[in-house]
């Protein structure tokens, strides 16, 4: 295990390197000097932006594929939202527009919003459809990431 891991910034998309042991200090990035983490999802609506936290954050992404104009993506909203400050900084939590990157729908073949999909180092970890109460989404998130070598 390396001593540092690469976090990515959630504002200037620069690449951070984090001693393990001081993840959950609130740390700052060292281009734009905002916070890497403010206990709230990332919005990725491009394909640039969601290639670059995939493929070089060492920490788990917790993705949310929804659609402004889908009810169950609107109803899980409210409970995505408090999932990033009970996951972060162990997990980075993302959401994606569906209509505004149909390449990434296309790419994960992604079939039903929302869709929440866990990214590791650039390859899906695992998936799920549809609307979930906040204990269960923490539940199913923490199963598949504990154990996981980050």
């Amino acid at each position: 295990m390396t001593s540092a891991l690469h976090i990515v910034c959630p504002h200037c998309d620069a690449i951070n390197r984090v001693p393990r042991g001081r993840l959950g200090d609130g740390g700052k990035c060292g281009t734009c000097s905002l916070p890497l983490y403010e206990g709230r999802p990332v919005v990725l609506n491009s394909v640039v932006r969601f290639d670059k936290h995939a493929r070089h954050s060492d920490i788990p992404l917790l993705v949310d594929f929804w659609a402004a104009w889908c009810g169950p993506c609107r109803a899980m909203a409210p409970i995505f939202e408090p999932a990033a400050t009970e996951l972060e900084p162990e997990v980075r939590l993302i959401k994606v527009d569906s209509d505004a990157v149909p390449e990434l729908l296309r790419r994960f073949s992604i079939k039903s919003i929302p869709t929440l999909m866990l990214v590791h180092r650039g390859r899906e970890i695992a998936r799920t459809s549809g609307l979930m109460p906040l204990p269960q989404l923490l539940a199913w998130t923490r199963e598949h990431v504990d154990g996981m070598k980050v």
